[in-house]
């Protein structure tokens, strides 16, 4: 008998590369081409609009869709697929801008936190619990409401709140990675502080986080979309799928359109960035 009879099905199966893997899953292959579109109508909504999302006709007030304008348009005549489009540049950048800072700030404290324990972790937890004793969109509203309505307030708004949930990420993971040999090994070879954690412990605990990030920024267009329905976030003429829906609600038995089709913007990009994350959870996911 030879040895490759001993040998499973799985053990002489040829080894599959994690993006062969991640390609293979269903959902991350339609979250792709959706993020994909998505970033592009982000950077040149000019190209794919066919009218000027600002124009207004008032010979063409709350039309339905037709082939002249197959989303319709607003109560100022105003074609409602072109602002749909120029809507794109605001809430991909607010998907961006409103969670990179606090990923940035979270990982930085979480990993520190986690590396030095002691009265810092206890600070940590006080700050933790105070935080998410309240609902989050009540918490960035506050802010908000003090700082002012626009969307750089509403970057800082969702920052101050939201880094505190990575950072508790982060200092989970580090604790984690800090029972590893290689953790110790740094140590007892005399290693600094900070080549231990960023070099070492950083770039093995980061999985996680990246995955929670890519979930995130689905919420965050949710929430700019909701600040922005509630006038708090960004401000018309400006074209953004909450103040769209806005602008639509009294319409909406006699122009359902106007809030209907950046509705399905917000739930489509939502489910791009949401089904990424899952299949990044499979491509980053430590394999024995």
């Amino acid at each position: 008998m030879t040895d490759a009879t001993l040998l499973s099905p799985e053990a002489t199966r040829p080894q599959q590369s994690r993006w062969q893997i991640a390609l293979r899953k269903p959902g991350f292959m339609i979250g792709v081409p959706i993020i994909a579109v998505s970033t592009l109508l982000a950077i040149a909504p000019g190209l794919f609009a066919p009218y000027d999302p600002n124009f207004i006709d008032y010979n063409a007030v709350r039309q339905p869709p037709s082939w002249a304008h197959p989303f319709g348009t607003d109560m100022l005549g105003r074609d409602s697929l072109s602002r749909v489009i120029s809507a794109y540049s605001v809430n991909m950048q607010m998907a961006v801008l409103a969670t990179v800072f606090a990923m940035l700030i979270g990982v930085t404290i979480g990993a520190l936190v986690g590396y030095y324990r002691g009265i810092a972790d206890m600070i940590f937890g006080r700050v933790v619990d105070a935080v998410i004793t309240f609902p989050f969109l009540v918490l960035v509203i506050a802010v908000v409401a003090v700082l002012g309505p626009g969307l750089i307030n509403m970057y800082i708004a969702i920052t101050v709140v939201g880094w505190v949930y990575y950072a508790r990420l982060m200092r989970a993971e580090v604790i984690t990675q800090m029972g590893n040999d290689y953790a110790s090994a740094g140590v007892v070879m005399g290693y600094s502080d900070r080549r231990v954690i960023f070099r070492h412990l950083l770039p093995n605990a980061i999985t996680p986080v990246i995955v929670y990030w890519m979930t995130d920024m689905s919420l965050a267009i949710l929430l700019g979309s909701s600040l922005g329905y509630l006038g708090l976030g960004a401000q018309p003429p400006q074209a953004e799928w909450g103040v769209l829906i806005a602008e639509g609600r009294n319409f909406i038995t006699t122009a359902w359109w106007l809030s209907l089709m950046p509705g399905i913007a917000i739930v489509l990009t939502g489910i791009g960035f949401s089904l990424i994350g899952d299949g990044l959870a499979d491509l980053l996911r430590p394999r024995g």
